[in-house]
């Protein structure tokens, strides 16, 4: 059987760390490349461009996808469904943009105008548990991490989400297998959201973790690996 490959996308002012141990608990079973879509201001550039860091000619890959990056394995999918061998979904969202979400997210690209610290003290606590939003171990990591987005990054990533279409009707097209993953104190996209989106795609399976808010491959990184490494596992072979 060849080696299989997955996909990792990051979400909004994220990059690699975010997948940092899950990466690591899958080396030996899998190549896994994290995509980069921040020159891009919308969804289908930024899964054009997760694409175009696979190769078109091996087998189809798992795609992973945490929070904007979510809705961009989604957009993977309806662009290039033969190239998706399972997709994992996690801390994410179908919907359009909600009343007042544009006012929210003005306000965040002007705290950014300020600097990036600003913007990171405000978005990042609720992103947390809780419980360990003082927690340094956790937030020192994650703020670091802010810090290498910029200004315009940040702007183009908001500019993609403010264009989002409605994707629930494409739930139901996905016809390979699905694991849907969200933290019980995930604030921001909570699990009533994701149990909607498991039961609109045909066999998906939800794992809700204990213990984690938005950034649930941070906040429990070892529950949410042993997931990956067992579905990757599980859904190694030919489609």
């Amino acid at each position: 059987m060849s080696r299989r490959r997955v996909l990792a996308i990051p979400g909004l002012l994220s990059d690699e760390y975010v997948w940092r141990c899950q990466v690591a608990a899958l080396d030996g079973l899998a190549d896994v490349v994290v995509a980069d879509g921040s020159d891009h201001d919308d969804l289908s550039g930024m899964a054009r461009a997760a694409l175009h860091v696979v190769s078109a000619d091996d087998e189809p890959v798992h795609v992973l996808g945490h929070s904007m990056g979510g809705r961009v394995a989604l957009e993977v999918w309806r662009l290039a469904p033969e190239r998706v061998r399972t997709l994992v979904l996690l801390s994410t969202g179908v919907h359009p943009v909600a009343p007042g979400e544009c006012e929210g997210r003005q306000a965040m690209l002007d705290l950014a105008a300020e600097g990036m610290g600003a913007l990171t003290d405000a978005w990042l606590p609720p992103m947390v548990h809780p419980d360990r939003r003082g927690d340094e171990s956790l937030m020192a990591p994650l703020r670091e991490m802010v810090g290498r987005s910029d200004r315009a990054r940040h702007a183009r990533q908001i500019t993609a989400l403010l264009r989002r279409p409605d994707v629930t009707s494409l739930l139901g097209t996905i016809t390979v297998p699905t694991l849907v993953v969200v933290g019980r104190q995930d604030e921001w996209s909570p699990v009533d959201q994701h149990e909607d989106i498991a039961r609109r795609i045909p066999g998906a399976v939800l794992e809700v973790v204990e213990g984690a808010g938005h950034f649930v491959t941070v906040e429990q990184p070892d529950v949410v690996a042993a997931l990956l490494v067992d579905w990757v596992t599980r859904h190694g072979g030919a489609r």
